[in-house]
Protein backbone atom coordinates (compact mmCIF):
# COMPACT_ATOMS: atom_id res chain seq x y z
CA UNK A 1 0.00 0.00 0.00
CA UNK A 2 1.52 3.64 -1.02
CA UNK A 3 1.20 6.50 1.04
CA UNK A 4 -1.34 8.37 -1.21
CA UNK A 5 -3.47 4.87 -0.85
CA UNK A 6 -2.84 5.13 2.79
CA UNK A 7 -3.70 9.07 2.75
CA UNK A 8 -7.26 8.51 1.17
CA UNK A 9 -7.94 6.09 3.87
CA UNK A 10 -7.71 8.06 6.63
CA UNK A 11 -9.18 11.24 5.24
CA UNK A 12 -12.48 8.62 4.31
CA UNK A 13 -12.18 7.43 8.45
CA UNK A 14 -11.83 11.30 8.96
CA UNK A 15 -14.81 12.07 6.83
CA UNK A 16 -16.77 9.20 8.40
CA UNK A 17 -15.73 10.72 12.21
CA UNK A 18 -16.50 14.37 10.81
CA UNK A 19 -20.22 13.07 9.87
CA UNK A 20 -20.61 11.69 13.60
CA UNK A 21 -19.39 14.81 15.18
CA UNK A 22 -21.32 16.87 13.15
CA UNK A 23 -24.53 14.76 14.31
CA UNK A 24 -23.63 14.54 17.67
CA UNK A 25 -22.81 18.15 17.58
CA UNK A 26 -26.19 19.40 16.37
CA UNK A 27 -27.83 16.76 18.75
CA UNK A 28 -25.96 18.58 21.64
CA UNK A 29 -26.52 21.98 20.88
CA UNK A 30 -30.28 22.31 21.45
CA UNK A 31 -29.94 21.79 25.25
CA UNK A 32 -27.41 24.11 25.84
CA UNK A 33 -24.01 23.26 27.84
CA UNK A 34 -24.94 19.65 26.46
CA UNK A 35 -28.12 19.64 28.90
CA UNK A 36 -27.16 21.39 31.71
CA UNK A 37 -24.11 19.97 32.57
CA UNK A 38 -20.38 21.57 32.60
CA UNK A 39 -18.85 20.96 29.40
CA UNK A 40 -15.78 18.75 30.87
CA UNK A 41 -18.38 16.44 32.64
CA UNK A 42 -20.88 16.37 29.52
CA UNK A 43 -18.16 15.57 27.05
CA UNK A 44 -17.55 12.28 28.93
CA UNK A 45 -21.27 11.42 29.41
CA UNK A 46 -22.09 12.57 26.12
CA UNK A 47 -23.65 10.09 23.62
CA UNK A 48 -21.32 8.45 20.82
CA UNK A 49 -22.49 7.43 17.22
CA UNK A 50 -22.66 4.03 16.43
CA UNK A 51 -21.37 4.55 13.12
CA UNK A 52 -17.88 4.14 13.66
CA UNK A 53 -15.27 1.24 13.02
CA UNK A 54 -16.02 -0.32 16.09
CA UNK A 55 -19.92 -1.19 14.77
CA UNK A 56 -20.84 -4.39 14.18
CA UNK A 57 -21.76 -5.29 10.68
CA UNK A 58 -25.54 -5.67 11.14
CA UNK A 59 -25.28 -1.60 11.97
CA UNK A 60 -23.25 -1.05 9.36
CA UNK A 61 -25.56 -3.05 6.43
CA UNK A 62 -28.93 -1.31 7.38
CA UNK A 63 -27.35 1.88 7.15
CA UNK A 64 -25.83 0.96 3.68
CA UNK A 65 -28.84 -1.12 2.83
CA UNK A 66 -30.85 2.53 3.48
CA UNK A 67 -28.28 4.08 1.45
CA UNK A 68 -28.68 1.53 -1.73
CA UNK A 69 -24.81 1.59 -1.28
CA UNK A 70 -23.04 -1.45 -1.91
CA UNK A 71 -19.97 -1.44 0.55
CA UNK A 72 -18.08 1.13 3.51
CA UNK A 73 -15.84 1.54 0.50
CA UNK A 74 -18.99 3.67 -1.24
CA UNK A 75 -20.34 5.38 1.15
CA UNK A 76 -17.22 7.02 1.79
CA UNK A 77 -16.29 7.82 -1.20
CA UNK A 78 -19.34 9.75 -1.95
CA UNK A 79 -18.85 11.10 2.14
CA UNK A 80 -15.37 11.88 1.05
CA UNK A 81 -16.75 14.11 -2.50
CA UNK A 82 -18.72 16.22 0.01
CA UNK A 83 -22.09 14.53 -0.52
CA UNK A 84 -24.63 14.66 2.53
CA UNK A 85 -26.47 11.26 3.42
CA UNK A 86 -29.72 12.95 1.72
CA UNK A 87 -27.83 13.79 -1.39
CA UNK A 88 -26.51 9.29 -1.40
CA UNK A 89 -29.90 8.07 -0.58
CA UNK A 90 -31.15 10.23 -3.58
CA UNK A 91 -28.80 9.62 -5.84
CA UNK A 92 -29.19 5.86 -5.54
CA UNK A 93 -32.47 5.00 -4.83
CA UNK A 94 -31.64 5.21 -1.09
CA UNK A 95 -34.35 5.82 1.61
CA UNK A 96 -33.65 8.51 3.53
CA UNK A 97 -36.66 7.80 6.24
CA UNK A 98 -34.87 4.98 6.91
CA UNK A 99 -31.40 6.32 7.85
CA UNK A 100 -33.09 9.13 9.78
CA UNK A 101 -34.49 6.12 11.86
CA UNK A 102 -31.91 3.96 12.05
CA UNK A 103 -30.30 7.08 13.84
CA UNK A 104 -32.55 8.10 15.93
CA UNK A 105 -33.12 4.79 17.52
CA UNK A 106 -29.36 4.60 18.12
CA UNK A 107 -29.50 8.32 19.70
CA UNK A 108 -32.47 7.18 21.85
CA UNK A 109 -30.71 3.88 22.99
CA UNK A 110 -28.12 6.09 24.05
CA UNK A 111 -30.21 8.52 25.69
CA UNK A 112 -32.26 5.43 27.88
CA UNK A 113 -28.58 4.02 28.79
CA UNK A 114 -27.32 7.54 30.06
CA UNK A 115 -30.93 8.07 32.18
CA UNK A 116 -30.35 4.39 33.25
CA UNK A 117 -27.17 5.66 34.99
CA UNK A 118 -28.18 8.62 36.30
CA UNK A 119 -26.24 11.01 33.80
CA UNK A 120 -29.34 12.71 32.77
CA UNK A 121 -32.46 13.36 34.73
CA UNK A 122 -36.47 12.36 33.48
CA UNK A 123 -36.21 15.80 32.32
CA UNK A 124 -33.63 16.19 30.22
CA UNK A 125 -34.29 12.68 29.28
CA UNK A 126 -37.71 13.68 27.88
CA UNK A 127 -36.25 16.90 25.81
CA UNK A 128 -33.47 15.72 24.30
CA UNK A 129 -35.58 12.97 23.01
CA UNK A 130 -38.21 15.01 21.96
CA UNK A 131 -36.03 16.90 19.49
CA UNK A 132 -33.84 13.99 18.05
CA UNK A 133 -36.01 13.28 15.22
CA UNK A 134 -35.65 16.71 13.85
CA UNK A 135 -31.95 17.40 14.93
CA UNK A 136 -31.10 13.98 13.01
CA UNK A 137 -33.13 14.63 10.04
CA UNK A 138 -31.65 18.10 9.62
CA UNK A 139 -28.32 16.81 10.33
CA UNK A 140 -28.47 14.56 7.03
CA UNK A 141 -28.54 17.44 5.14
CA UNK A 142 -25.07 18.32 6.12
CA UNK A 143 -22.07 17.86 3.96
CA UNK A 144 -18.80 18.01 4.73
CA UNK A 145 -16.83 19.42 1.43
Amino acid sequence: MNIKHMNMNIKRMNIKRVMIVGTMIVAMSFGGTTWGKPAAVAAAAAPVAKWSTSTNVADKDELLEALNQSSDEELYEALYDGKSLHDIAVENGGNIDSVIHLQVAQLTQQLDARLASGSITSEQYTAQKAELSELVAQSVLTSFD
